[in-house]
């Protein structure tokens, strides 16, 4: 039978794995593949390592390597995705957020109406807090409005794709990647599939607003030029006014004989258009970075050991 391979990149996930392994397997059977699981222990810090350790002794299909250090879920996804050998291939959470139970559902649209990539995207919010909310589905807004690489509000990393869309993803080199938006770059047939969003069933997240907020912006960094445009523009927008002012007062001065009066409002101008300045030299020093770290040639991953070859 075809292999599918299951990623899951592991984060602090010790009481969550056994859970999840059992869920799967389930599944397993109603289905005529073989699932071959993929674990990335993305430098955890608890037993995460050493129940995968034990699991892989219980299962032989269960494969695991692990990172030198933390180098995030992008690193861990990728490394996956190298690792993966099968005919079809999955990305899966391990606390059960994306619910095993719909891969036979998958797996029968994507033979029987020709799909590429089968993705999953949560019908609603619901159980989220209100404040990540709001800014996630500004975020999906701002980035379709600046953004020729279009992307789903709700979309998981949760999905099911043929070989041919896995070895097309693999050979985007970038090293600094933003997966949902590669995910959609890549293109190939894909329709989305609609499930009520669910809770953890162990453990705690490591996403916070920060964490996401800095997310957030490296995939508009990585997918638009907009924040340039807008720094030229805002260049262009402050001569304009430095120039508009500036024949205002001449004027003033020439014809009603009324100098400029105290420091305060040149004070105040020459704060403005420095913060200006600041905020443009910003966003380019944010891209000059991102060119930096692509012409270091840095390993985006280092494994440290593993249980497969």
């Amino acid at each position: 039978m075809p292999e599918l391979s299951v990623i899951v990149p592991c984060f602090n996930e010790e009481a969550a794995l056994p859970l999840f392994i059992d869920e799967v397997e389930k599944v397993n059977l109603q289905m005529d593949v073989d699932i071959v699981y993929y674990f990335v222990n993305d430098g955890s810090t608890d037993q995460t390592l050493e129940v995968l350790k034990q699991l892989s002794k219980e299962n032989s299909r269960v494969c695991y390597l692990s990172f030198s250090r933390n180098f995030g879920k992008e690193a861990a996804l990728l490394a996956g995705l190298e690792a993966t050998k099968g005919e079809f291939v999955t990305v899966m959470d391990a606390d059960l957020q994306d619910p095993p139970e719909l891969l036979p559902k998958m797996l029968n649209l994507l033979r029987e109406e020709n799909y590429d990539v089968i993705g999953m995207k949560r019908a609603s919010r619901n159980g989220e807090p209100v404040i990540r909310s709001y800014f996630s589905r500004l975020f999906y807004r701002i980035i379709n409005s600046v953004s020729d690489t279009k992307m789903i509000d709700g979309v998981r990393d949760f999905r099911l794709m043929t070989r041919q869309v896995v070895d097309a993803i693999l050979e985007l080199k970038e090293v600094n990647r933003f997966s949902k938006g590669l995910f959609s770059w890549v293109g190939f047939r894909t329709t989305y599939l609609s499930y009520e969003n669910r809770e953890r069933i162990a453990g705690e997240t490591s996403w916070n607003f920060w964490t996401l907020l800095k997310y957030s912006m490296e995939g508009i960094v990585n997918f638009s030029e907009a924040p340039l445009t807008m720094a030229a523009f805002v260049g262009i927008l402050s001569c304009f006014l430095s120039f508009a002012m500036m024949l205002y007062y001449f004027f003033r001065d020439l014809i009603w004989n009324n100098p400029v009066p105290g420091w305060v409002s040149t004070t105040c101008i020459i704060l403005f258009i420095g913060g200006m300045q600041l905020l443009c030299l910003g966003i380019i020093g944010k891209y000059i970075g991102r060119i930096f770290l692509e012409t270091k040639k840095r390993p985006i991953y280092l494994i440290k050991e593993k249980n497969f070859d």
